[in-house]
């Protein structure tokens, strides 16, 4: 069975969709199944070796995409632009691939002869618009239209997302298929010794933060949870800190705002983009992780987290409860006084802390990459299959 995966999102810093891209390219080309996996990345055919490359930070193949995407991804008559030509001439690349499948892992599909399938993680542009730049709003309104038309097959990384697009677009149950992501075998406990050489270059200690990692932008919710960290007693909020790890994401100037009258406090530590490979030691030094996101289509940072045996607060929204289970408390994310009161029990309650951290650990070794890797190839072969019949 010959597949295109299309690896456009897998230009460093890697960060959600390029990791999940990047995570299936991995782990498909791994499998024992018999599949003839090909890259396409940008309208062009790109070889294992090169594909490697992309993930290095650095990397010449990707440093021309990576400073275009910086320098207009929010101008919106280069995105129109963009979106205009791009699969006009991935079209032309493509035309004669009429006994492949093609993967999106991007909601866009060019026009393509054989079977395509598109991953659609979200549909936050249609519940949050306002958290979203102008271009990317009018982007998915104009494009993920086509995508509907032109795929045969469609991938949610949640089963509340399979539904919203169900219920939105009217979209048939039967050509969907909700696939969880999975958790880097990287993120696991660690003894304090293992941590101590990894925390001392952020001057953190083992167990003595509390922390979130992800985008700073206003769909996270930030704002109420830095509000919340400064309503526990001054002791706690000096004994654990609060640490926030995360790019600058869209409309977060308010977000630093509080962020810095926090940090000039003492309580808070702002640390920036934080590469992959020092991700690990940061989630198992934290005492607790909070993610009170008001909408995500799946959630990485609470399983990363989990698995590194870390209790974790998080939303009782969209996708986080099927993330994490049992294994955390839900709050309703507007409400901060929940938030609250959730922080003061996953700092001081050891008998739950006790039991979220066996609970956690259990359920992120669950959903493994390999899992995601091996459903998302029987969706392949369920669609090439329908192709040949």
């Amino acid at each position: 069975m010959k597949v295109i995966l299309s690896v456009d999102l897998i230009t460093p810093p890697i960060t959600g969709i390029g990791r999940y891209a990047l995570e299936l390219a991995r782990n498909l080309s791994q499998l024992p199944e018999n599949i003839d996996l090909r890259y396409f990345y940008f309208g062009r055919w790109i070889s294992q070796q090169q594909l490697d490359a992309l993930a290095q930070p650095g990397s010449g193949i990707q440093s021309a995409q990576k400073s275009w995407r910086s320098r207009f991804a929010a101008n919106r008559m280069a995105v129109y632009a963009y979106s205009k030509l791009m699969p006009m001439l991935s079209g032309l690349q493509l035309r004669h691939e009429h006994d492949a499948v093609f993967h999106s892992p991007n909601y866009f599909l060019p026009p393509f002869p054989g079977r395509s399938i598109a991953t659609v993680h979200d549909l936050s542009h249609v519940w949050f618009p306002k958290f979203h730049p102008t271009a990317r709003r009018e982007l998915l309104a104009r494009e993920l239209p086509k995508t509907l038309e032109r795929a045969n097959f469609l991938i949610t990384d949640a089963e509340s997302v399979r539904k919203e697009i169900i219920a939105h677009f009217g979209w048939p149950e039967n050509k969907i298929a909700a696939i969880p992501l999975g958790v880097d075998s990287c993120y696991q406990p660690r003894t304090d010794a293992q941590l101590f050489a990894s925390l001392s270059q952020w001057g953190l200690s083992p167990g003595g933060y509390s922390l979130y990692v992800g985008t700073i932008e206003p769909r996270k919710n930030l704002i109420r949870l830095i509000t919340a960290y400064e309503m526990l007693p001054e002791k706690l909020r000096r004994q654990w800190p609060l640490v926030l790890a995360g790019s600058r994401g869209w409309q977060s100037e308010d977000i630093h705002h509080r962020m810095r009258k926090a940090a000039d406090e003492g309580w808070l530590r702002y640390l920036d983009y934080v590469p992959q490979s020092e991700l690990p030691a940061l989630y198992a030094g934290a005492r607790l992780f909070a993610f009170p996101s008001l909408y995500e289509g799946f959630g990485l940072p609470p399983l990363e987290a989990m698995a590194s045996g870390v209790p974790v607060i998080t939303s009782n929204t969209s996708s986080l409860p099927e993330v994490v289970g049992n294994a955390a408390i839900t709050i309703q994310p507007e409400d901060t006084q929940a938030i609250n009161t959730a922080l003061h029990q996953a700092l001081e309650d050891e008998t739950w802390r006790e039991k979220s951290i066996r609970a956690g650990v259990v359920r992120a070794a669950e959903l493994t990459w390999e899992m995601c890797a091996f459903k998302t190839y029987q969706i392949y072969a369920r669609t090439y299959d329908s192709a040949v019949i």
